[in-house]
């Protein structure tokens, strides 16, 4: 188990949560009080980051609604970052990018998102291979988190393909955790929209945590995550959530009540679970 999964796992058992908080924010949905400053996006994240805290195993922010605003969303993106190292070392940092090219350039990626900006993981596309990948996979203090089984409708046009017998996703979720998980530093991307898939990745991937989008806004439910996702610990998922918490009237409560919401499926699923 690496650094970043053992990083996870103690702030689940410390907080009681399995809750991922994406932070995507948008100059045009976040409150206007916040648009008269120096860095608006980083205040507005650093608002949300007290607001949830407590309720939180990681953060996920998105590089796009940062990068659209050229260099000071950058600069943006690095306060975001460095704030949370600061006053929430514990809770896990999820650099959600979706990278992926050639070896050369990941060593790139790697120096810019783990050494310069000090985020625990990334998300990566598996389609250029493990050798590619093998910048990010080598980080055995970092996590990679590889695309799987994405949450958006037309996922399946790819993901679904059938390769040797198996639809893609399951071939991706099989070398992942068969092989590129060498380390005990990878994750998968499982989207909440797709549960039945979800038990089967599960089953192909016993040990293998999973990132978990498309809860709320994009459909997924808390119930039919945990009753697919859930590992032999009661552990092995982050499920996140972004516009549902961010552009909430109370973030607080936003997170809270989803916290609750997926601790009470985990407790029913542990009921069902002795009484068979």
């Amino acid at each position: 188990m690496s650094a970043v999964i053992a990083k996870f796992e103690a702030r689940v058992e410390a907080v009681k949560s399995l809750l991922c908080v994406g932070l995507d924010p948008k100059m045009d949905r976040i409150p206007e009080r916040f648009h008269s400053l120096e860095l608006p996006l980083f205040e507005f994240c650093k608002w949300i980051i007290q607001q949830t805290h407590e309720f939180t195993a990681a953060y996920k922010p998105n590089t796009a609604f940062f990068e659209a605003r050229g260099v000071v969303g950058l600069q943006e993106l690095e306060h975001t970052i460095a704030y949370l190292r600061s006053e929430h070392p514990q809770i896990v940092t999820i650099c959600d990018a979706k990278r992926a090219d050639i070896g050369n350039t990941n060593r790139g990626y790697v120096a810019s998102v783990f050494d310069q900006m000090g985020f625990d993981s990334i998300t990566l596309h598996p389609y250029l291979g493990r050798e590619a990948l093998a910048p990010f996979l080598e980080r055995t203090d970092k996590a990679s988190i590889i695309l799987c089984r994405t949450s958006n409708p037309g996922a399946g046009e790819l993901q679904d393909l059938n390769c040797d017998g198996k639809p893609l996703w399951q071939q991706v979720a099989e070398r992942v955790s068969n092989e590129w998980n060498a380390n005990g530093n990878c994750m998968l991307v499982v989207g909440a929209t797709y549960p039945e898939e979800m038990r089967r990745i599960r089953e192909v991937a016993p040990n293998v945590p999973f990132l978990v989008p498309g809860v709320g806004a994009q459909g997924g439910d808390a119930a039919s995550v945990v009753a697919a996702g859930l590992d032999a610990k009661g552990k092995g998922l982050l499920i996140s959530s972004s516009r549902g918490i961010l552009f909430a009237a109370d973030p607080a409560k936003a997170a809270r009540e989803l916290r609750d919401e997926i601790n009470a499926a985990i407790s029913g699923s542990s009921e069902v679970h002795h009484a068979r």
